[in-house]
């Protein structure tokens, strides 16, 4: 073991927490190849091969598992570690983790700015993924905060609501609906609908209204990120519910146009979370302060107040 390096360790807990090289490579920005190598080397370095394959799972063997203990606890460690230093430094040097779900990327970077001119000395981390990737980020420990528009009911985090996301229903501005006033849900349910994939706080949120109703929701293509989406309705394919934060960066010659409809727009807020029990670094603790206090007011003076008066606009006309 005196041969191996804490990016062997790296790379080996991902693997083994992932159960996939593949995903371990998606995580770390590294090629499958390289992380196969490292793990080899480690391998190696240990003397007992670390995991097995059986069919196409990927198994811990006895000295990987001892392995991973060991690094999850090495990690903890150095974690612990880094929250010590940055408080000894307060303000003036350290590092923020974020992880964020990707409708989250048209709000957090905006509320970023101000945070990162009042602390220039702060280095900030923002991972944009999906729902089902940010909650094992949770569940693993690895940032410091997340945001998240469906907070987990099962786990014991401390969840606190510090921004309005509300959720709309979106067409092109040559779609047939867009100039009626007061649809039924019972109409749009008649149309094909573009979505993110099964699991995303959006989707989850639109199909409980459906079930309420005893409406069926017609989805005619899912994909996996926003812009696809938008892309998807300016092409004709159909309509669909996003967030309006997403309608951020369109301008007044935006190709969309939200439509009035019955029981929209859902009311929804973003989450800051953390573990229940985490001690925030004072960097952490200070922004998570930050969004409570100033996220709402910071939000409304850049693009989302524009976004906001256009969707008021539209529904009083």
């Amino acid at each position: 073991m005196k041969n191996a390096t804490l990016h062997q360790l790296k790379v080996f807990e991902a693997v083994a927490r992932h159960s996939s090289f593949t995903r371990a490579a998606e995580e770390l920005f590294l090629t499958q190849p390289t992380v196969s190598m490292q793990v080899k080397q480690l391998s190696k370095a240990v003397g007992l091969p670390l995991f097995e394959q059986v069919g196409k799972r990927l198994y811990l063997t006895e000295a990987g598992k001892e392995l991973y203990t060991t690094c999850r606890e090495l990690f903890d460690r150095l974690s612990q570690f880094e929250i010590a230093v940055a408080n000894l430094k307060g303000l003036k040097q350290g590092s923020l983790r974020l992880a964020v779900v990707t409708t989250a990327k048209y709000v957090i970077p905006r509320l970023l700015g101000p945070f990162c001119q009042r602390y220039p000395g702060i280095d900030v981390s923002l991972t944009v993924d999906n729902h089902e990737r940010v909650i094992e980020g949770l569940i693993d420990n690895r940032n410091d905060l997340y945001i998240l528009s469906q907070p987990p009911e099962d786990l014991d985090v401390s969840i606190h609501p510090f921004l309005e996301n509300p959720l709309v229903v979106l067409a092109r501005r040559q779609h047939g609906l867009a100039d009626q006033k007061n649809i039924s849900l019972k109409r749009l349910a008649e149309e094909p609908f573009i979505m993110r994939e099964p699991g995303s706080g959006t989707r989850n949120a639109v199909q409980k209204l459906f079930d309420e109703y005893g409406l069926e929701l017609k989805v005619k293509l899912d994909l996996g990120s926003n812009e696809a989406i938008k892309q998807a309705i300016a092409g004709g394919l159909g309509i669909s519910v996003l967030s309006l934060h997403t309608l951020a960066l369109e301008g007044t010659n935006s190709p969309f146009t939200i439509l009035d409809v019955e029981n929209f727009p859902i009311q929804r807020s973003w989450y800051v979370v953390y573990p229940s029990g985490k001690q925030l670094s004072i960097i952490a603790q200070t922004f998570f302060e930050y969004l409570l206090n100033e996220g709402k007011a910071v939000a409304e003076e850049t693009a989302f107040q524009g976004i906001f008066s256009l969707s008021k606009k539209e529904n009083e006309v």
